[in-house]
Formats: structure tokens, sequence, C-alpha cells
């Protein structure tokens, strides 16, 4: 039997600081990264100023890779850190297949690139026929971060969506090779987040039908919150003020939650246990929840993350929104808190100092 590996508690809490920070707010954000990890955020940015890293972010569907990613560059500096998401950059690729010119664009930017088993012309073809249970080629998809690191000079780089399957993990082990990163160090950054907790971020979610931002109904509330008396039913208005408060609505099959994607979530976890196996790679080991009965000990109140419930007042005629920490039950069915962004990415950037020896 294939062992499970588990992913060690993270304690961000800091003896002796006693301030507290609003986490929404941009500037007191920057406030708490400062008190909690000012030494590592120095260290990194000291070592990004001559050297680089290649960053494989391995989560489930959903599990926010790319929020700690872009938060970490936001930090640390969007001019020395980049993102790259496969799945984004595929779907970019939509546009190119509708014409004749847009292919042959696509060609001439990917074919120099590719070396694989099958012809380029059977590769354009299964990307027109894709689907979210056939996966591409995986020397397509090295041909494609090849050009788009290619994009970006020598910057540090967090990779999501390779490895998408069990055998691309070999694939990264060898790729800064391919791709002229050699003396640069690679990483897989192995993230932990609760299927329950995926699930209510996809059955609540909220988009605006205009500027098609999201929010989710119960985890991350817009500041207007409409009510519907005659069915007791509450809906999120969009704040950006060219929305007009339009209506923010549910996506068709979010519903469902997690039920659509249970094949692809075990494949997921077995990718990270596979990932977290290896020897000879550094790994940093992020979680999303901490258990309750510990949470006092690791993580101040204001890193636990809040979960929003509504109620009418008829006196008043306006809407009362109630916060209380969030509680679900882990893998394991452990009752535990959910966590902010910013605590994992703290976790995140500490870790990224031991794992490059910097500290």
């Amino acid at each position: 039997m294939e062992k499970k590996h588990t992913i060690p508690l993270f304690k961000t809490k800091v003896d002796n600081l006693n301030q507290t920070f609003r986490l929404t707010d941009p500037k007191e954000q920057k406030e708490y990264f400062e008190a909690k990890a000012g030494e590592e955020i120095k260290k990194l940015q000291t070592f990004l100023k001559n050297g680089s890293f290649i960053v494989y972010l391995l989560g489930k569907k959903n599990a926010g890779k790319g929020t700690y990613a872009k938060m970490f560059a936001e930090v640390v500096g969007r001019d020395k850190v980049d993102h790259i998401s496969v799945g984004d950059i595929v779907r970019e690729l939509d546009h190119l297949l509708e014409t004749k010119e847009g292919k042959e664009k696509l060609r001439s930017s990917l074919e120099p690139l590719y070396r694989g088993w099958i012809s380029f012309d059977e590769v354009l073809d299964r990307l027109e026929k894709r689907s979210t249970k056939n996966l591409l080629p995986t020397e397509f998809i090295l041909a494609l971060i090849k050009r788009e690191i290619a994009k970006r000079e020598k910057k540090a780089i967090f990779v999501d969506g390779f490895p998408r399957d069990l055998d691309q993990i070999s694939y990264s082990l060898f790729f800064r090779d391919l791709i002229g990163y050699r003396d640069d160090p690679d990483i897989f950054a192995v993230i932990n987040v609760p299927t329950a907790v995926i699930d209510e971020r996809i059955k609540l979610r909220r988009i605006c039908p205009i500027c098609k931002t999201s929010r989710n109904l119960k985890l991350l509330p817009t500041s207007k919150i409409g009510y519907r008396e005659k069915e007791k039913e509450f809906f999120l208005q969009c704040d950006d003020s060219d929305c007009k408060e339009a209506e923010m609505v549910a996506k068709e099959g979010d519903e469902l939650g997690t039920l659509p994607i249970q094949e692809r979530l075990k494949t997921d976890e077995k990718l990270m246990n596979q990932a977290m196996s290896l020897y000879g790679i550094p790994k940093v080991l992020l979680r999303n929840t901490i258990p309750v009965a510990s949470a006092k000990e690791y993580v101040d109140d204001y890193e636990i993350t809040p979960v929003y419930s509504y109620e009418w007042d008829e006196k008043e005629q306006k809407v009362r929104v109630i916060e209380e920490p969030w509680v679900v039950n882990d893998d394991e069915g452990v009752p535990s808190y959910s966590l902010l962004p910013p605590p994992v990415t703290v976790s995140l950037i500490k870790q990224m100092v031991k794992a490059l020896n910097l500290a």
C-alpha cells in the first residue's frame, strides 16, 4: 500500500507580537508580512538580485495555487517573480485555433520547440478537441512552458498546472536542464486543502455577469448584500461602480460542488503524495487548515478565514452580516479552521528561505 504523507502544522504566530492586522486591507497586509516574515523577505529579495528558481505548484483543483504564488510575488517583488498557469495559457490559445492565420502563428511559435511522438498537426487537432478528462501530450506542454519562460527574462518562476499527471513527475525532474535554468534550484510546493473547503468554494461561488469578478456568498462577499423577501434569499451585488450593483450569479454546475471533479481530485492527491516521496528535490509543504484544538498555539485569530451568514432586519429594512470563524472537517475528519491566504504565504516565504539554503 502506498504510504500517505501528511503535511505538518506551521506556526505563523509570533511571540510578543500583540498587534492585530486587517488582512483585507492592503496597507495593513503589507505591515503584517513585515512583522511576520520581514527578515525572510529581505533574504529572498537579496537572492533574487542575481538568482532565480523554479517552483512546481502541486495541489488539488481550486486549492489556491495561483493565489499563493501571486501573493508571494507581490510581497517579494513582482519584477523578480512570475507565475505561469498552464491551464490559462492553453485556454488563451483557443482564439488562435479559430482561424487559419491563428493556427499558423501558433505553429511558428511552438513547432520549433516541440519534440514528441505524434505530429504537430495531431497536437493541434487534440488541442481543438481537448476535454478535462483528456490531457494534452506532455511534450506539447513542455514546448508551451518553454515559450512562456522565454518571454520572461531570468525571473523566478512558479509553474501552476505542470506536472498534472503521474507520468509528468519525471519530466519535471529534468525540465530545468531543457529550458536553460541549469544552475537554478527547483522545488516542489505541495498545497493541502481539504475537499470540504474546495466544495464550499465552488458551490457558493458567485460571478458578476458584467465584469466577471468572482466572489463567494459564504466566504468572500461583496460590500453590498441584497435580499429578496418573497423568496427569503440573500444575494451579492458587484462592488464595481461600472456594474451598477449588478446581481452576481452562480455558474452553471457550481451547485454540484466537487462531485464532477472527483476523479481529478483523486489524481491530484496521488500526484501530491508521489511528489512528497521523491528524494533529492527540496519541498515546501503548505496547508490551508489547522485543527481547532491547535489553533491558539500556531496562528492568530485574525489569520483564520471567517464565514459569513446573513439576517434580514425587518425593522431597519436592511441586511445584517454575521461573521464568525469557519470550522470545517479536514480530509481526516478533524474539526479545523481554514486559513486566509496571507498566513499560508508566510509559510511559503519562510520555507522557501530554507529550501534555497538562505537561512
